[in-house]
């Protein structure tokens, strides 16, 4: 039976690029960083957190979708805030690029989409008072 999410991967152009990125201005923690002979394996992880984010090399613009349009399309790896208005100004102040200049309300809570240095989305999230933590 299966048990728990494992790894979550995104395709980065640099690892020490995505990994200076995700932990210096996102602030997740690096978890696992072998020379393998397949490749470096990476992976970063949100402290406290099981799941672990691996930063595969892998051709430019890998994680951009056909058709992307700004807002509309959620990223391939969402983060969940509990107070996602000041953690975006530690963020913005950090360097992160955001796409719209202040998060949002929407109907489960706010939002905002961040990209990475390749481009991948990243869905910041912070739930509605209203819903439980496993909904969502």
């Amino acid at each position: 039976m299966l048990t728990n999410i494992m790894y979550v991967t995104l395709y980065v152009t640099d690892q020490d690029r995505a990994l200076r990125f995700y932990t210096e201005q996102l602030g997740l923690e690096k978890r696992v960083d072998y020379p393998g002979p397949d490749g470096r394996f990476l992976t970063v992880g949100v402290p406290g957190s099981p799941i672990e984010i691996m930063l595969w090399p892998h051709a430019a613009a890998s994680g951009q979708p056909a058709g992307r349009q700004p807002g509309v399309i959620p990223g391939p790896l969402f983060l969940e805030s509990d107070d996602l208005r000041a953690d975006f100004k530690v963020l913005r102040d950090r360097g992160v690029t955001f796409d719209q200049p202040e998060p949002e309300d929407y109907g489960f809570g706010v939002r905002i989409e961040a990209v990475d240095p390749d481009r991948n989305r990243i869905s910041l999230r912070q739930r509605a008072a209203w819903q439980s933590h496993g909904e969502g």
